[in-house]
C-alpha cells in the first residue's frame, strides 16, 4: 500500500510539472510565432532608397507649386497693369501761372514723388520715363513746369522721373548736348523704357497727350500759344519729343556740336529719317502747349553756324553724339520733385582755340 501511495504522489508531481513545461514551451511558441507573423523589417539599404524617392517626389510636388506660384504671380502681375488709357484724365486744362508759387507749395502737392521719381500705386505702369530737362538760370519756368507736370505725369498712371540738367558756367548753352547727358545720367539709375525731351518753358494743356513712347520717334508740340497752335514748320522736331531707349541710340543721340540756340532739332529729325524710321504726332487738338513768355537769355544767341551743320549731318551724325558726349559732372542732387544734375560741358571749339 506504501508503495502504491508513493508512485501515486510520484505522478501527480511528475504531471504537474510536465504541465508547467508545457505552458512555458506555448508561451515561447506564441512569441516566436508573433515575430514571424509580424510586418517584415525592411533591409537598411532597401528603406534609404524609398526615403530618398519619397524625398525627391516631396521635392518635385514643392518644385511644381513653387512654379504654380510664379504662373499665379505673373497672371497677377497682368491684371494689374495699368490700363492702356486711364481712368484719371481731364483732358484740356485750364493752366494757372501763380505769381507768388513757391516749390513747398508744390512738394506739398505731390507727396507721392520722392527724389524726383514716382509710381502708381494701383497698377502697374506699362512704361517707365525719364523726362529730361535742360536747364540754365531759369527758375521760374522751372517751378511753373514742375507745377503742373508732375499731377499730369500722374493721372496719366506712369512711372516717370524728372531729371534736370543744370549746364555750369557762363559759356554759351547747348540744350542738345545737355540731353545727351541727361540720357546718359539718368541710364546710371535705371533702364528707362522712354526719354522725353523736354524744353523748360513749354507747359502741356491736355493730359491725353500721352508721356509715352511708340514704334516711331513722337513729336508732342503740334501747337503752342505763341504759334496760334499751329505747327512751326513742317518738320518741326522741337520744343518736346519722345523717343525709346533703342531709338535714340540707333540715332547716336543729340549732336554735340550746336552752341546756341537752334538747329539741333532739325538735326536729329535728319538723323531719325536716315535711320528709315517716322516721326508721328498726336492729333492737333491734343498736342498744345503754352509757352511760358521770356526773352531770350544771355549766353543762348541764335547759333549762326546752324544751317552749315545741318548740311554735314548724314556724314557726322555717326561720329558725333552720344559716342561723342565728353563731360564732367559736378553734382548730382537728388531733390524732392527732381534730380538735379550739373554738369561741365566745356566751351565751344573757338572759345577753346582763343
Amino acid at each position: 500500500m506504501k508503495a502504491y501511495h508513493i508512485a501515486t504522489n510520484l505522478t501527480w508531481r511528475t504531471k504537474y510539472l510536465l504541465l508547467l513545461v508545457l505552458c512555458a514551451c506555448v508561451i515561447v511558441w506564441i512569441k516566436s510565432h508573433a515575430k514571424t507573423s509580424g510586418p517584415v523589417l525592411v533591409p537598411t539599404s532597401a528603406e534609404e532608397h524609398i526615403l530618398k524617392n519619397r524625398k525627391e517626389a516631396q521635392i518635385d510636388m514643392e518644385m511644381d507649386m513653387e512654379q504654380q506660384d510664379e504662373v499665379d504671380e505673373e497672371q497677377i502681375h497682368e491684371k494689374n497693369l495699368c490700363p492702356e488709357t486711364s481712368p484719371l484724365l481731364h483732358g484740356a486744362m485750364r493752366l494757372a501761372f501763380e505769381p507768388f508759387l513757391t516749390l513747398g507749395q508744390v512738394e506739398m502737392e505731390n507727396r507721392g514723388v520722392m527724389e524726383g521719381q514716382y509710381k502708381p500705386g494701383e497698377c502697374k505702369a506699362r512704361q517707365s520715363v525719364a523726362v529730361l530737362i535742360p536747364h540754365r538760370n531759369r527758375e521760374k519756368h522751372l517751378l511753373y513746369l514742375l507745377k503742373h507736370l508732375h499731377p499730369f505725369l500722374q493721372r496719366q498712371q506712369l512711372h516717370y522721373a524728372i531729371y534736370i540738367i543744370h549746364q555750369a558756367g557762363d559759356a554759351i548753352f547747348n540744350r542738345a548736348k545737355l540731353l545727351n547727358v541727361g540720357y546718359l545720367e539718368a541710364l546710371k539709375d535705371y533702364s528707362w523704357d522712354c526719354f522725353i525731351f523736354h524744353d523748360v518753358d513749354l507747359v502741356p494743356e491736355n493730359d491725353r497727350n500721352l508721356y509715352t513712347c511708340a514704334q516711331q520717334p513722337k513729336h508732342l508740340v503740334v501747337g503752342r500759344n505763341s504759334t496760334g497752335y499751329k505747327l512751326r514748320y513742317k518738320g518741326y522736331f522741337g520744343g518736346v519729343s519722345a523717343m525709346t531707349k533703342e531709338q535714340f541710340s540707333k540715332v547716336n543721340g543729340f549732336p554735340n556740336t550746336y552752341w546756341g540756340w537752334g538747329g539741333e532739332d532739325d538735326d536729329l529729325r535728319i538723323r531719325v529719317q536716315l535711320q528709315g524710321m517716322k516721326i508721328i504726332r498726336p492729333p492737333a487738338d491734343v498736342a498744345r502747349y503754352t509757352m511760358v513768355f521770356h526773352k531770350r537769355d544771355t549766353g543762348n544767341e541764335v547759333n549762326k553756324d546752324r544751317m552749315r551743320l545741318l548740311g554735314r549731318t548724314p556724314q557726322t551724325w555717326r561720329q558725333d553724339g552720344l559716342n561723342s558726349c565728353a563731360y564732367k559732372t559736378l553734382s548730382v542732387e537728388r531733390h524732392t520733385l527732381y534730380v538735379n544734375v550739373t554738369v561741365d560741358i566745356g566751351t565751344p571749339p573757338t572759345l577753346r582755340r582763343s
